[in-house]
């Protein structure tokens, strides 16, 4: 069992990371997805922007939030 900071800490993350409608891909505008947290800062793409610019910025980022399976819900 994990120790309740780390729970808290994934849980406080996961929140802040949640992806708005009304974020927009800093490309294109479209509805963003997917969230990049590099050490200078984030950026937000869409579905597509996101996995076309995923080989260059994967091996830099923090972190990787990916909300793409939203596409495909019902």
């Amino acid at each position: 069992m994990q120790p309740l900071e780390e729970t808290t800490t994934e849980n406080e993350i996961t929140e802040v990371g949640a992806l708005k409608a009304t974020d927009r891909c800093d490309v294109c505008g479209a509805q963003a997805y997917i969230r990049v947290e590099l050490a200078t800062g984030e950026l937000i793409f869409c579905s597509h922007h996101g996995n076309e610019k995923r080989a260059k910025l994967e091996p830099i980022a923090i972190s990787w939030h990916d909300e793409s399976d939203k596409l495909l819900a019902r």
